[in-house]
Parts: C-alpha cells; structure tokens; sequence
C-alpha cells in the first residue's frame, strides 16, 4: 500500500503490534529521546489491580533513573465495565494537553479497537440506561441476543460481545439508540476530536521468536505471583464472571482457581495456547486497519531490540517535523 499519509504533518506516534512484540520498550525510548509521553491503548491495564497478568511491568517506564511519564494505566477498578467509548474519551480529554505543553504523544498498545477508535475516530456516544428494555433482553437467552445484534451491527467491530451476555445486552442497547434521534443530541454534548495525525508504526517477530517471548513471559508471569494476584483480586469482590470476562490470563487463571483447570501445567499449557491465538488475532486487526487505509510503517522484524529502536526513532524523525 503506497504512504497516502506521507504529506500530512505527524503531531504523534503509534506503536501497535502483538503480544509480546516488544512495544512498551519501543515507545518508551522515543518518549525518552524525543520529549515524549506514553498513552496506553490496552484494554486491561486501564484497572489498577490488574498488574501482573496484563503485563503492565511499570518498572520499564524508567530507565537509567529517568521516568517517563504515562496515561490511561491504573484509572478505573474491577465494578466498573470500561469499554472503547470511555478510552477514546479519555484519550480526547489527555491527548491536546500533551500538545499544548509541547510533548510528542506516543500511543502504545495492542487493542486493536482503542487504537482504531482514535486513529479512524470512530462515531462513539455516551448511551443512557434503558431499564424496561435492558430487562426485556434480559429474558433472552445469550443465542437470542447474537443474532439480534449481529442484525443490527452486520460490521460488528469485535464478535467478542457475543460471548458474554452483559456486553451482548449493552451493545444491543447502544445499537438500538444510535439509531434514535436523541443519538444527535447526545452527540453535541461531547468532547469533539482533538488534531489527532499519527505516524503508526508497526512491530512485530518471526513466528517462532514470538512464541518464544510468549512462552518465556508466561512462565515468568506465573513464577511471580500472577495466580495469587487473581486470587487477591476474587477476595476483594470480583466474581469469577467478572474476571473471565477479562480473558486470557484471568479467564484461565480463574477457571484454575475454580478447579476446572487441574493443573498447574494444564494452566500453563492452554494459556500459552490462546495467548499465541491471541497474537494472531492482533496480527489480523492490524492487516485489517491496513485494508482500510491506515497506514503502517512496519520496523524489521528482528529480535534485537536495538535495531527496532533505532528504526523506529529514524521515522519518527523523518516525518515529524518538531
């Protein structure tokens, strides 16, 4: 795909890629070299308590004793369900302070969804309660509601919904009121876009080096705590239902918990599994984004990080103009 974008003038930077791919360090030595901040764009770190499991390792914020300041981690809890409406925004409310003050954005994350939704500014709005309809749907079963939603949003952004009730019934709601006249009104009332103009760039590994990493972080993840932390996170209030919403890591460590995984190495087995499938959803998202104009500037895809680095500090010098 040829650079569409190559004339615009870049006020900030993407870093998108799969699991494990390396993009928290990516992003964290241009915010260091460039007079950057990092905004976060993962759907699980946005809720303190979620550490381990969501690979957070705030220690690779600082390096050689310099912090680099970060946004959209640890701003919510568990008894709240945020979704993409809340990160985009959220992101609209940070995103011009950063410009004001003069500091280059630097957006890292691998939900593919937070990051369109500010990239392609998806038409998002705040949806008001409807009781009677809400109990209405309610009464149906999880079946009902899929194929209800699935007419009314055929282009469903993510079929994850259709897996859970709750967020089955509150997509439906939304859909349902999208469609209302009040959805115009709605609309005026908030926070309009911000100049967002991204220069995205995009890393990745060689199959088996990124199931490598995988594999590797996952047995350091379990080693360090990461069963006792969703332990921790049921004992203060969260309903295994919650937390398996939350997929992967707690999904499969709750079902462990439960004692319908029996094993620590079944554990270890069927979680490197879907995180691996995982990763090649991500990889499916982001050749999709593509598909649909965005353009990607894909570093090499090689293990040694430096490398990485210095591509990707080259293109952001050579298209941003500061």
């Amino acid at each position: 795909m040829s650079d569409v974008n190559s004339s615009e003038n870049y006020n900030c930077v993407v870093i998108l890629g799969p699991t494990a791919a390396g993009k928290t360090d990516i992003g964290v030595q241009i915010a260091l070299q460039r007079h950057g901040e990092i905004l976060s764009a993962d759907s699980r770190q946005v809720y303190t308590g979620l550490d381990i499991g969501s690979g957070k390792d705030i220690a690779d914020y600082t390096v050689n004793g310099i912090t680099v300041l970060y946004h959209l981690i640890d701003i919510t809890d568990l008894t709240r369900e945020y979704n993409v409406f809340n990160y985009q925004q959220d992101f609209y409310h940070i995103f011009p302070d950063l410009i004001k003050r003069e500091v280059l954005p630097v957006i890292v994350g691998g939900t593919g969804m937070y990051l369109d939704s500010v990239i392609r500014n998806y038409d998002l709005i705040t949806v008001p309660e409807n009781p009677v309809f809400h109990a209405e749907l309610e009464n149906k079963t999880l079946d009902e509601l899929g194929k209800m939603l699935l007419e009314l949003k055929p282009d469903l952004h993510t079929r994850e919904d259709l897996f859970h009730k709750a967020r089955c019934i509150r997509a439906i709601e939304i859909a349902e009121f999208m469609k209302s006249p009040e959805a115009d009104a709605v609309r005026k009332s908030m926070m309009p876009r911000p100049d967002i103009r991204p220069l995205v760039i995009g890393t990745t590994l060689e199959r088996t080096v990124l199931r490598g990493n995988i594999s590797r972080r996952l047995r350091e993840r379990l080693e360090s705590g990461m069963i006792d932390e969703v332990r921790l996170l049921h004992e203060n209030g969260a309903s295994w239902e919650r937390l398996e919403t939350l997929g992967l890591e707690y999904k499969f460590v709750s079902e462990f918990l439960e004692g319908k995984v029996k094993t620590k190495e079944e554990l270890y087995e069927k979680l490197n599994i879907a995180i691996r499938q995982f990763a090649k959803r991500q990889e499916t998202w982001f050749r999709g984004m593509e598909r649909k104009g965005v353009v990607i500037h894909w570093l090499p895809p090689v293990p040694d990080k430096t490398v990485r680095v210095s591509a990707a500090i080259a293109l952001v010098d050579c298209y941003i103009k500061r």
